[in-house]
């Protein structure tokens, strides 16, 4: 029996192969596009039984290639691009892809853990996975909250369903392999290169009542996606939607300032408090673009409670913990 894994090459999907593979997981079939031919780095490290272009996918899917062959999907394929404009190209990507996966696993009685996505949520201050909380704010949000109406429709009127289906909101996620994802990647990944090209680590300024580089965000480390992942694949009896993040909201100023201060350990200097980092100009603030004001999540903090109660109970790193350790492995020459 194999485990699929799509948006294997991706960031997400890629430390998913690897975190299957330590758990002694081989039988695994990797669905991607490589057009983005440099995503292929992301598995040199990892072991698959095979390779199959997400064009091709699909089709093999429906003609019942997989019939009977396959445990679980793990669905992290999608284009994640928020600014991307093309509606139709998203809700095909995001949408359509998804719910032809979605039929195939519940007719097959397999596992279907997917990517949602907090971009649900849109501008509210609530991340609480009820319908009242979500409205997106551009067309990459309404994708998952589309797929995520359509799952919730198909749990209720299955009642208690045969396969599992899952979907997790991932929160801000950060963490090795996403180089390849460019202006898409994270801020962290983002703040690593602007100290090493630029001596210093660029935030916007205040807005909406937010202090200069106090906007806050509930960054997660790509480690505890995994492990989350994880969890459900080994209890098959728990179906739902599911905040995904570390549960709280830290400022944008705190991931700068665990950044640096990782660089400057790695170069063998003290760590500084922000105000000093600030005064001696590593880090610093500019205007906040105008394209972004009314597009821009000034504040996101996962509310954990169901996830708690599907009996995950692992507490989530910290910026402080988690970005020190991705600083090393992107010093590491990734």
């Amino acid at each position: 029996m194999y485990t699929i894994v799509t948006g294997a090459a991706g960031f997400i999907g890629a430390n998913l192969v690897k975190a299957l593979n330590e758990r002694g997981v081989r039988r695994i079939i990797a669905v991607d596009n490589l057009s983005r031919a440099d995503k292929f780095r992301n598995l040199v490290d990892c072991e698959i039984a095979d390779y199959i272009d997400k064009s091709e996918f699909i089709d093999r899917l429906i003609a019942g290639d997989f019939d009977g062959d396959v445990d679980a999907i793990v669905h992290q394929g999608a284009c994640s691009d928020t600014m991307e404009s093309d509606g139709r190209y998203m809700m095909e990507n995001n949408y359509r892809y998804s719910l032809a996966i979605l039929d195939w696993c519940l007719d097959q009685e397999v596992q279907l853990l997917y990517a949602s996505s907090a971009a649900t949520y849109g501008g509210g201050g609530v991340f609480r996975e009820e319908r009242q909380y979500e409205a997106p704010l551009n067309v990459y949000g309404y994708s998952k909250f589309l797929f995520d109406q359509i799952v919730r429709q198909r749990l209720a009127a299955a009642g208690s369903c045969n396969s599992q289906v899952v979907g997790f909101r991932y929160f801000n996620v950060y963490g090795p392999r996403e180089s390849h994802k460019g202006r898409m990647a994270s801020v962290a990944f983002h703040h690593y290169h602007q100290f090493q090209n630029d001596g210093r680590v660029r935030l916007f300024e205040g807005c909406d009542g937010y202090a200069n580089g106090e906007q806050r965000r509930d960054f997660v480390y790509v480690d505890d996606i995994a492990r989350v992942n994880l969890h459900f694949l080994d209890h098959p009896d728990r179906s739902g939607i599911f905040n995904v993040g570390s549960g709280r909201a830290q400022t944008f100023n705190e991931l700068a300032v665990a950044n640096v201060n990782a660089c400057r350990a790695l170069a063998g200097q003290e760590a500084l408090p922000l105000a000093e980092l600030v005064r001696c100009g590593l880090i610093e603030y500019i205007p906040f673009p105008e394209d972004l004001r009314g597009k821009y999540q000034n504040f996101t903090q996962a509310d954990l409670g169901q996830l708690h109660k599907a009996g995950y109970k692992h507490v989530f790193s910290s910026v402080e913990e988690a970005v020190p350790k991705y600083v090393k492995w992107l010093a590491g020459g990734a």
